[in-house]
Parts: structure tokens; C-alpha cells; sequence
């Protein structure tokens, strides 16, 4: 009986001083996101060679965890509300200028953003997803992606 008393006075206090956690975003680096490693794998539905990555321990820890990160925008396709943020500037992002596929981040917005420029510098807060099979997404998205005034 001793027991069920003190069991129940402790859940009793637990419930009562119990508050949920708040997460605050982990800064992420684009040198955290340098800890991948690529190799050339085959693609048979593209009949293409693509980089596949091998996410190391310090980005594996964050995957699914609220982050931000701050970069510079790179539309995709407006109509569809599709960015890149990106380590570099345009004439030197991934795309364009020869960087790795580390050094950019897909955006998906938890709701319609606003149109923003090329090369804009800019912090998004969301949670970061790690991409390896999807050959059509990059290796990095932050879902839910918010940006944040400065």
C-alpha cells in the first residue's frame, strides 16, 4: 500500500511539474555537411553513372532533427516554388560552378514562400532529411523549411 502511495504521489508530481521540451534548431554548418563520402554507382533507370553518398557519423546524428542554416538562394523553378540553398554564390554553387553535391540543400517549404532572388543570403530553420536512393531529390532537404528574418 506504501507503494501504490508513494508511486502515485510521484506521477502526481511528475504530471504536474512535466512540460514539454522545447527543441531548439541545431546551427548547422556546411562543414558539418562535408561529412559525406561519395562513390559512383549505376543507374540503370537513367543508364547513368550518379554519385551515391555514405552519410558519416556527425551528419547521421542530425538526420530528422531541427536545424538552420544560412546560404544563399538559388531558384529552381519559381512556378513551382522550387529553391536550392546553396554554400556558394551562383557563378560558384554546385551546379554552375563545379562545388559537390554537399554544398546544397533542397528547400521544401511548410508553407508557400515568397519569391525570393538569386543568390539572396538567407537562414531557413526546418528539419534536415538525409537523401541517398531518391536520385530525383538532393542528398540534403530541409522539410518544412521557415525562413528566418535577419
Amino acid at each position: 500500500m506504501k507503494r501504490l502511495v508513494l508511486l502515485t504521489t510521484l506521477l502526481g508530481i511528475f504530471l504536474t511539474g512535466f512540460r514539454p521540451a522545447t527543441f531548439e534548431p541545431i546551427k548547422l554548418t556546411w562543414e558539418t555537411l562535408r561529412d559525406v563520402t561519395f562513390k559512383k554507382k549505376w543507374y540503370p533507370e537513367e543508364s547513368v553513372y550518379m554519385l551515391y553518398p555514405t552519410f558519416g557519423p556527425s551528419v547521421q546524428k542530425l538526420n530528422g532533427k531541427p536545424v538552420e542554416l544560412t546560404g544563399y538562394v538559388l531558384p529552381v523553378d519559381l512556378e513551382a516554388n522550387l529553391y536550392v540553398l546553396s554554400a556558394f554564390p551562383y557563378s560558384a554553387c554546385f551546379f554552375c560552378g563545379g562545388a559537390g553535391p554537399e554544398s546544397v540543400v533542397a528547400l521544401k517549404f511548410k508553407k508557400s514562400a515568397r519569391k525570393f532572388k538569386t543568390d539572396e543570403r538567407r537562414t531557413f530553420r526546418g528539419t534536415l532529411k538525409l537523401n541517398a536512393d531518391n536520385i530525383y531529390e538532393l542528398n540534403y532537404i530541409i522539410a518544412d523549411a521557415e525562413m528566418l528574418e535577419q
